[in-house]
């Protein structure tokens, strides 16, 4: 058995991880933490069957655990990081702050000082499908942003496949709990209902520095421009990426390119030429659902991707990326 723990267990990224624990053949929970809920158990903070205890996250006991799961806040993951990999157990961190290469980008994009930088060498991006390997062989782990998991798996055959030299425009919407639980004005019913809001629009969102840093590994030249929204549903992403492609290229010769890249991928779907990928493809489960459409005329081509945020955006990656790490099958837990 893998012995597990969970670092703000209380988090919506925390749930769904006891959610999949739940089900998962070679997992045992052997803490969860909360700082606002010490004391009580996990279906006591969340509406949920999990009577799990509540620990605060510093009487965490390391030396029961094979592995420690971070759903913490930017910023507080990379000391709790810190702490169990002195202690000898592996870290798959849901935060941001193992996932740029350096701590000058860290601080560009989060406003925020590395408590680690030491650690940034040895951290490897989670996203199984470019870094399989890699992630089989490490102890410290930066599980993906929700929206880049998106974009890099819809961009990166495009990016690899030299088909394209153009700045990409990505249009990208998520439901409400991509915004973490922590109520704020933003995520107010009466803000979101019936409404749709675009937010950090261009060049400027979070998620864009490791957008870029991760398909420019497949090709330099990658550039994108990225407007998110706030879409009034509580869970998914649908990302809309318009590119303009070099000669030579239409749709049978992109949906092979998609195919070959793919087609053993455990967790990724092409849809069948006319049919649009749409959130209720991929919510509540661990699949990232990708649409080819060829505007013929202009030579462009607009790809869809869609994900469940709080699982292959989240949870489940990290859970799938954990499966790799202890050498079970990839799938376990999440079919």
């Amino acid at each position: 058995m893998i012995r597990v723990g969970i670092y703000g267990a209380t988090g919506y990224t925390g749930i769904e991880l006891a959610k999949i624990f739940a089900r998962h053949p070679e997992v045992e929970i052997k803490f969860a933490t909360s700082d606002s809920y010490v004391g009580k158990k996990l279906s006591e903070a969340f509406p949920c069957h999990f009577d799990i205890p509540l620990v605060a996250h510093d009487a965490a006991p390391l030396d029961r655990i094979d592995v420690a799961f971070l759903a913490l806040p930017h910023g507080a993951s990379a000391d709790y990081g810190k702490r169990v990999l002195d202690a000898g157990a592996s870290v798959i961190d849901l935060s941001a702050d193992f996932r740029l290469h350096d701590a000058a980008a860290y601080k560009k994009w989060y406003g925020l000082d590395h408590h680690a930088p030491e650690l940034l060498p040895q951290a490897v991006y989670g996203l199984p499908e470019l870094h399989r390997d890699q992630i089989k062989k490490t102890k410290l782990l930066a599980n993906p942003g929700c929206y880049p998991t998106s974009v890099i798996l819809g961009l990166a055959p495009i990016w690899r496949a030299n088909a394209t030299n153009d700045t990409i425009i990505v249009d990208s919407k998520s439901g409400v709990s991509g915004a973490g639980r922590k109520a704020t004005d933003i995520v107010h019913f009466v803000q979101v209902n019936e409404n749709l809001s675009p937010y950090n629009i261009g060049r400027v969102h979070r998620h864009l520095s490791e957008m870029e840093q991760e398909l420019k590994l497949v090709n330099p030249k990658a550039s994108l421009i990225f407007s998110p929204h706030l879409l009034p549903v509580t869970r998914g992403i649908l990302s809309t990426m318009y590119v303009r492609l070099t000669d030579g290229w239409d749709e049978n010769r992109l949906r092979q390119l998609y195919a070959e890249t793919y087609c053993n991928e455990p967790f990724v779907r092409i849809l069948p030429s006319g049919q649009f990928a749409t959130l209720t493809h991929s919510n509540y489960t661990n699949y990232c659902t990708i649409s080819i459409h060829h505007v013929a005329d202009v030579n462009q081509v607009i790809i869809c991707a869609s994900i469940d945020n709080l699982i292959k955006g989240a949870s489940g990656q990290a859970v799938q990326n954990m499966n790799l790490m202890f050498g079970i099958s990839e799938t376990t837990g999440l079919l």
